[in-house]
């Protein structure tokens, strides 16, 4: 038994190409066509650069000669831009209860815009004590009020239900 090599990440470089007949392009994006792979690396080694898998999975696998080191920089340089223009999603959570004052529904409702204008969902929870049990149609009101001020801004992701002694609701922003 012969031990298994280890699968190298990226793209397989001059010697690690195990294939008789590549398609080639060159350093100036010339397509050559489809040559054999002797003569793909001998024209490589000639202009002193790298015979790059470029798409194993064609048939045959298209090859080009190029810097390998600059190759990997510049996909290290493009990935690390794509994360950074990435934004998490993340949820918040406003928390309510069914007797709540106007001032404090209007400084919870500010708050909400401002995660929607950051791109964040908001989670609303509904928190009833005691007796207010009773009277759940109060707090869906209350989260009927909110939908509709927030429609301009914002999509109900989960309509409004109870969990135990709490009534939730999911919002995304538009």
């Amino acid at each position: 038994m012969r031990p298994v090599a280890p699968e190298k990440d990226g793209p397989r470089v001059n010697e690690e190409i195990r294939i008789r007949e590549v398609q080639l392009i060159d350093q100036d994006g010339q397509n050559h066509g489809v040559m054999g792979i002797r003569d793909a690396l001998a024209l490589a080694q000639e202009a002193g650069l790298d015979l790059v898998e470029i798409s194993p999975n064609s048939a045959p696998p298209v090859c080009k000669i190029l810097d390998y080191g600059r190759f990997k920089y510049l996909n290290q340089k493009k990935a690390a831009e794509a994360r950074k223009k990435q934004k998490v999603v993340e949820v918040k959570e406003i928390k309510l209860r069914p007797g709540i004052d106007d001032h404090d529904y209007e400084v919870k409702t500010r708050a909400m815009h401002r995660f929607f204008e950051e791109g964040d969902k908001v989670k609303v929870t509904l928190r009833f004590r005691g007796r207010e049990m009773a009277h759940q149609d109060i707090g869906y009101k209350l989260l009927m009020r909110l939908r509709e001020e927030m429609a301009p801004v914002a999509k109900v992701e989960a309509e409004p239900m109870m969990e135990g002694r709490q009534m939730i609701m999911v919002l995304a922003p538009r």
